[in-house]
């Protein structure tokens, strides 16, 4: 069971997880707001951006999971907040008229010093360089010297 102790939050880990939290902070409100006071705007693009959040909330919980299931989860995560800037992203460069109002992932996430565009890929290193291992936790015993 060493595995479920081991955690990502630790070293670098907890400040790419703290800038995850104030991302998620940040984008679900700021949707909120926009949902509730303009969305008849830009539904799209405000949808988008409370998608974001929830995707940057469950990435900050995935994190700070312990285990193989948050694990991917934290990958899964990571790799569609990565998809969703680079396709926004790119479509709000070449059709600016597709998203009348930004989202947190248009033009890379220009809103948030581009920090939506930065994050997933040091999500992803950070989450390489703290793979679980495949023995941690498991039965398997490595063969040792024959005595």
């Amino acid at each position: 069971m060493a595995n479920n102790r081991s955690s990502r939050a630790v070293g670098v880990g907890r400040v790419l997880i703290a800038v995850y939290a104030i991302l998620a902070l940040g984008a679900t409100a700021r949707s909120v707001v926009q949902i509730a006071t303009k969305f008849d705007v830009a539904p799209v693009a405000y949808l988008l951006s409370g998608l974001a959040g929830l995707v940057y909330i469950l990435a900050t919980v995935a994190l700070l999971g312990r285990g193989d299931t948050w694990y991917r989860i934290a990958w899964v995560t990571i790799i569609f907040e990565f998809v969703g800037v680079v396709t926004i992203g790119a479509l709000s460069l070449f059709d600016a008229a597709i998203f009348p109002a930004d989202t947190v992932w248009s033009y890379f996430g220009r809103g948030y010093l581009f920090i939506p565009l930065v994050l997933p890929i040091l999500g992803m290193l950070w989450l390489r360089h703290t793979r679980p291992s495949r023995l941690a936790g498991s039965d398997i015993v490595a063969p040792g010297p024959a005595a």
